[in-house]
């Protein structure tokens, strides 16, 4: 018998959990990276762009969709469109991309925990040394903290979207804003911090090119959790007396003010670790600078607030960003969740235990392709190289799939379930938003560059990043 559809108890809970979704290790340490490597501030302002006129639109399509069907992103597609349409391809599409995406980030949200309870041990020392990661993801205690969180995780979608995700998010998220702020003042204090600010907010508008304002844009669009499928099933849960474009905005705000804070963090803490640092030899890789580099950094304040000083750093750095991972563990899980308890009518408890079941072949699979079982370390060849299982979930279902759930989305929205239901959805707990010019740049935006713009992102990452060819 399926369970009756709850509903978040108010805007702010459901803000509080779609930025939970969006805040994760993306915009903590990625979107710094990417901005002192691009522009600095010139960056910024075109992220920032990008979120107001091409994300925000999407967002409020993915968010009405989901509230007039109350489905999940199969469900939904499949009430708009029918059994047999074609158009149930992006249902499935955005129902698998969530599921796999939740893979990946498990084995992240591990590696954090491990981490945390690594600095708060005081092993800081031993963490910043050569090879320590290495060996840390291949050691059998990973194993344990991933008994650890699945059992924390499975509690919190046990508990539903009221007592679970929006109560867990309402906790988390004003620590996570908390324990920004608190970490940003103390390294601002820093003797070599303004050469980091300085470097992070002043443009060089010299760095702008074609490769940049793609990077800009999937940067925005990865951050904002679309095209997961999170959105729509979100949308399914917001009241009918809430506005979804007010909402909408208020995810991405909060969204562009943690990867903001987060550049405010991260760079003056790298510039005091050494303030002759050539940013253009900084990895790319949020991973690879979470795990290798900045435990270095943190190691290094040592000499100005000691060792313990520096691991109380260190662990509050982690714990900063394992909070972000759960919540956004969190939020992706409940697109499954809620697509078996909408198409198979389980109740919740046997929808946890079954998508548990489901994963657990394929987070174990990821977490033992890092040298420990040849088979998975060297799973499949493309883009010139040997990927494993691990590169293979995150190089298709994180770096390339979701432009292409932004196109369909987008044209599904506008020609299949027409502009003027989209309209009336969103007038509904919003009566301003009729007329509005909110209204008509939504609907020209879905409509027009929009889905151009998010085909051409999804075919020029495909050509780059399997076939090794740039179409920039």
């Amino acid at each position: 018998m399926a369970e009756k559809r709850e509903q978040f108890r108010s805007r702010l809970g459901f803000v509080l959990a779609a930025a939970g979704s969006a805040v994760g290790i993306g915009n903590l340490v990625g979107f710094p990276v990417n901005a002192a490597k691009s522009g600095g501030a010139a960056f910024l302002i075109l992220y920032a762009a990008f979120v107001v006129f091409i994300c925000i639109p999407v967002m409020i399509a993915e968010m009405s969709l989901g509230r007039k069907t109350q489905r999940n992103p199969l469900g939904a597609y499949k009430a708009v469109a029918g059994d047999s349409s074609a158009w149930r391809f992006g249902g499935w599409l955005s129902l698998i991309t969530p599921f796999m995406i939740a893979v990946f980030y498990q084995v992240l949200t591990v590696w954090l925990l491990g981490y945390f309870i690594g600095a708060v041990s005081g092993n800081l020392e031993a963490m910043s040394a050569e090879g320590y990661f290495g060996e840390f993801i291949n050691a059998n205690g990973v194993f344990i903290y991933l008994g650890v969180l699945t059992l924390v995780i499975g509690i919190v979608l046990k508990s539903g979207v009221q007592n679970g995700i929006e109560r867990l998010a309402k906790v988390l998220m004003p620590s996570l804003a908390i324990m920004l702020i608190a970490l940003t003042i103390f390294v601002l204090t820093l003797p070599n911090a303004l050469i980091g600010v300085k470097y992070y907010l002043v443009p060089d508008f010299s760095k702008i090119n074609l490769s940049t304002i793609n990077l800009a844009l999937s940067q925005a669009f990865f951050s904002l959790s679309l095209g997961m499928g999170i959105l729509i099933t979100y949308g399914s849960y917001i009241s009918k007396r809430e506005s979804v474009a007010g909402g909408a905005k208020m995810v991405a705000l909060v969204d562009t003010c943690v990867a903001f804070f987060a550049g405010l963090l991260i760079f003056p803490a790298i510039f005091e670790f050494n303030p002759a640092i050539d940013t253009e030899n900084l990895s790319s890789s949020s991973v690879s600078l979470v795990f290798t580099f900045l435990p270095k950094i943190f190691l290094s304040l040592q000499g100005l607030i000691g060792y313990v000083g520096a691991s109380i750093f260190a662990s509050a750095f982690f714990l900063l960003v394992f909070f972000a991972a759960i919540t956004s563990q969190v939020s992706i899980l409940q697109v499954p969740i809620s697509a078996f308890q909408d198409e198979l009518k389980y109740t919740r408890l046997k929808s946890v235990l079954m998508l548990g079941a489901c994963a657990a072949l394929l987070v174990i699979a990821s977490m033992v392709s890092f040298g420990r079982i040849e088979f998975f370390s060297e799973f499949l060849a493309y883009g010139g190289k040997v990927n494993s299982f691990f590169d293979l979930i995150y190089d298709v279902f994180y770096e390339t799939i979701l432009p292409l759930n932004g196109f369909i989305v987008c044209l599904f929205v506008t020609y299949r379930w027409r502009k003027s239901n989209l309209d009336k959805e969103l007038i509904t707990g919003d009566e301003g938003y009729d007329g509005s010019f909110t209204q008509r740049y939504v609907n020209f935006a879905l409509s027009t560059f929009v889905p151009a713009i998010l085909l051409f992102v999804f075919v020029s990452t495909v050509l780059m990043k399997f076939f090794g060819i740039s179409v920039l």
